[in-house]
């Protein structure tokens, strides 16, 4: 596709352009965020007892969700690898290299034998499986959110950003009703042999994201960059080097959407179960979250177009600040409704608001020289010491206090504080010159708006 395919504004921007481009994004993630949630779903209810066979089901627990956490760990290198080749490159190649790893890495994934079949060789083959996952998933989020964040008007970065953020509600209610309905065959059959059929099956999705993907077009502001013939020589170093305050606050902001995302996500199918409750519980609450998630990002997303970036993350760091006792509360009653209302309260409102408004705005913290590497360290890297680790903690925090769940209320309030005062120490970037080397007001240089 090209950008003069149809009307246009003088940056190179248009309606029809950007829309196929949002379009291509938001299949995109679907396909990396289905694979990634896919995998944390059956950690907690298969792999645990399938690769990781142990006495102690806790044991067993803590060993699959470390898997779980490779994922998040090779995030960062596929983000510094493709911000670098993006960066240099393009953004368009970049993404349609990372659909291709980590698709492949998914399908790989429903063909492997267990632990009985082939012994420790199983585990080592998907914990090797489950780092091309991440690389491929670390490369992508921000090649995907830049493409709409370069392509967009200026007044609208926050709206068609939230796009491709999607991905993350739709990928997790692809992945929990593919195992929801897998549960129809029965739970021995879904532990025995159906939980491959979910992995298999994302192939299909892979070939219609590369489908659409190869058919749009370079950013108009990468384009301003390559003509102009200053492309950065490292991207990441130059990044960290002459934007450290943006990168190191940015990580610092990122905490508290990451641990909330997945301690209502992967570490609650866990802990759902040691209640005694069936799997169906906490995977119908999921559903519903995912659903309301959906409206909630871009709500947020199209919120940050008029009140700015921070306000909204604020918002959303807050609500996770003041509910987590109140939510593992709920859980702990075992009511299904009440837990639903938990995820949804925590999962879909706290997680995803903050998600709704973080792609604009980690993307306009940096200039579009580095864009790409810098605000992908942001992103992977500032996962590392949050969702990477969080189901691991929780688990450990429960086995270390009997069972209780008040711990895990209390490390999730901690990582709202850091984010809250990470952002009380950024600039809100709602208006930034994404032509600028600096956080400039583009209606300044427009004139009056």
């Amino acid at each position: 596709m090209s950008s003069t395919s149809a009307p246009v504004d003088a940056d190179g921007k248009g309606e029809a352009p950007i829309k196929r481009v949002a379009a291509a994004s938001l299949i995109g993630s679907v396909v990396e965020w289905y694979d990634f949630f896919l995998y944390g779903t059956i950690a907690g209810l298969v792999f645990a007892t399938q690769f990781f066979p142990t006495s102690d089901p806790t044991t067993g627990a803590l060993l699959a969700f470390t898997t779980f956490a490779a994922g998040f760990v090779t995030r960062p290198l596929g983000g510094v690898i493709f911000g670098h080749l993006g960066d240099k490159l393009g953004r368009k190649p970049m993404l349609v290299v990372t659909m291709m790893i980590m698709g492949g890495a998914t399908f790989c994934m429903g063909l492997l034998p267990t632990y009985e079949t082939i012994g420790i060789a199983a585990p080592i083959l998907l914990v090797a499986l489950r780092m091309l996952q991440g690389i491929g998933l670390g490369g992508e989020w921000g090649g995907a959110v830049l493409l709409c964040v370069e392509h967009a008007p200026d007044d609208k970065r926050g709206w068609f950003s939230a796009w491709p953020q999607l991905g993350v509600p739709i990928g997790l209610l692809l992945s929990t009703l593919s195992v929801r309905g897998l549960g129809f065959l029965g739970d021995e059959a879904l532990v025995q042999w159906a939980w491959r059929i979910p992995f298999l099956a994302s192939i299909v999705l892979v070939g219609i994201g590369l489908f659409i993907r190869m058919r749009i077009d370079e950013p108009p502001a990468f384009k301003k960059v390559v003509r102009a013939d200053e492309r950065a020589g490292v991207p990441a170093f130059e990044a960290l080097v002459k934007h450290p305050r943006a990168t190191f606050l940015g990580m610092g902001a990122r905490m508290s959407e990451s641990v909330t995302f997945n301690i209502y996500n992967a570490f609650l199918v866990a802990y759902v179960a040691t209640l005694a409750l069936a799997p169906k519980v906490i995977l119908d609450a999921l559903i519903v979250a995912a659903v309301v998630g959906f409206a909630v990002i871009l709500a947020s997303g199209a919120l940050s177009d008029r009140i700015g970036r921070r306000p909204v993350f604020a918002a959303g760091a807050g609500i996770a600040f003041v509910t987590a006792f109140p939510i593992m509360w709920l859980v702990d009653t075992k009511d299904p409704l009440l837990i639903t209302i938990a995820v949804v309260i925590g999962w879909a409102f706290a997680a995803c608001m903050m998600f709704g408004a973080e792609g604009a705005f980690f993307a306009e913290l940096f200039p579009t020289r580095v864009r790409y590497s810098g605000m992908s360290t942001v992103y992977q890297l500032g996962v590392l010491p949050s969702g990477a680790v969080a189901p691991v903690i929780g688990t450990s925090l429960l086995a270390a206090y009997s069972g209780q769940s008040w711990p895990v209320a209390v490390y999730v309030m901690a990582m709202a504080a850091i984010t809250l005062v990470s952002l009380a120490f950024l600039p809100e970037t709602r208006w930034r010159d994404l032509d600028s080397e600096e956080i400039t007001d583009t209606r300044v240089k427009a004139g009056a708006r």
